[in-house]
């Protein structure tokens, strides 16, 4: 590691001044404007970053010290050592060059509802979106009359001014992009009509499509280049596809599986009976087994929603609810009441009424459906 002091000119109990002064009169002698050549460049940025160090206490303490971090003069504790100083004294270090009017264009998103047997078994769709396309009459260039952007006069094509200021270095050149040609280095004589120099314009424009099935709501779909077409003809961003998937009539989704709620008679219940639902995938055939009590649930596999992934699909889940009667007529209730004496079931006494949610009711609440 090169000595710091040493490579100043200055004694290790030199005050500030002295240290200021010290770098001041070789920063002159090795500025890159007055001696370009490599080897002289590297000594300045070693004499820079030695000032750097030494012109603060408490980083020319940690190296009195020894401390580490100084090799190479580079990571100073968090400063952006070199190339900071080089943007304060010379205006950001250097030629930056014309821009580039073809630039890249931006990231679209669209939203797209599909109902919940869309989402499983897939579906196709035509987006119509509005957004920035290539101008079919300059073709992107943004001239009229097929002609093409000329030099600017002003910085002669390299996009950037530069002026003379002066500081305590002495006289120091910095640059700035061209206002006449913002930067471009060209200038536009006779824009397109159809586009104002844009090189694109606005239109409305229909996009197919290919939802697979499985999706659910938040998914993304990218659709690479069918984004905004950017300025000057520039490539195109991609366009994001997000999926909302509507809330079903009377189905729930959990997942792969789908729930569903279905109310069957008391009786129906006791004795057991075949009733048919309605399902994504048409009407089933639900068995109700003798004896079923509300709460239970039958399970319909492979009728549920597609795995996105694997394309198998996972169970619809039927929970029943058992109706008990609530008007009985004189007859029934006889009957009823010889049928619980039959039983041995005491009819009469007294029981305190619980009112309780039906499962897809609790479901709902928890998922917040």
């Amino acid at each position: 590691m090169s000595d710091m002091y040493g490579l100043l000119g200055v004694s290790r109990d030199a005050s500030q001044d002295e240290i200021k002064k010290a770098y001041r009169k070789i920063a002159r002698e090795l500025h890159p404007d007055v001696n370009p050549d490599p080897a002289v460049q590297d000594k300045f940025k070693e004499v820079t970053a030695a000032y750097e160090v030494l012109s603060d206490p408490q980083k020319r303490q940690q190296y009195d010290m020894g401390g580490q971090g100084f090799g190479g003069f580079g990571g100073f504790g968090g400063g952006g050592g070199f190339s900071d100083i080089m943007d304060a004294f010379f205006g950001g270090g250097g030629n930056r060059g014309p821009r580039p009017r073809m630039r890249q264009g931006q990231d679209a998103l669209i939203r797209v509802q599909v109902t919940l047997a869309e989402a499983c078994f897939g579906t196709e769709r035509d987006l119509a979106i509005e957004s920035a396309v290539i101008c079919t009459t300059c073709k992107g260039n943004g001239c009229a009359n097929g002609s093409a952007p000329s030099m600017c006069q002003v910085c002669k094509g390299r996009g950037e001014t530069q002026q003379i200021q002066k500081s305590f270095l002495g006289q120091v050149m910095t640059s700035r992009a061209c206002a006449p040609c913002s930067g471009f280095g060209t200038v536009i004589q006779d824009p397109c009509r159809e586009c104002a120099g844009e090189g694109r314009v606005r239109a409305r424009q229909s996009i197919p499509v290919k939802i697979p099935a499985g999706v659910e709501t938040g998914n993304r779909m990218q659709l690479a280049g069918r984004g905004e077409v950017g300025a000057g003809g520039g490539p195109a961003g991609d366009l994001y596809v997000e999926i909302v998937v509507e809330q079903h009539e009377f189905l729930i989704r959990d997942g792969d599986t789908l729930h569903m709620e279905v109310e069957i008679s008391f009786a129906a219940a006791a004795l057991g009976t075949k009733i048919t639902v309605d399902t994504l995938d048409g009407q089933s055939e639900l068995v109700i087994k003798p004896g079923t009590q509300t709460d239970s649930t039958v399970s319909l596999k492979g009728q549920g929603m597609t795995r996105l992934r694997s394309g198998s699909r996972g169970d619809l889940i039927v929970h029943v609810v058992v109706m008990t009667p609530t008007k009985l007529s004189r007859e029934q209730e006889k009957l009823l009441k010889e049928f619980a004496k039959s039983r041995g079931e005491v009819v009469g006494d007294s029981h305190t009424k619980s009112k309780n949610q039906s499962f897809l009711g609790k479901f709902r609440e928890s998922f917040g459906r």
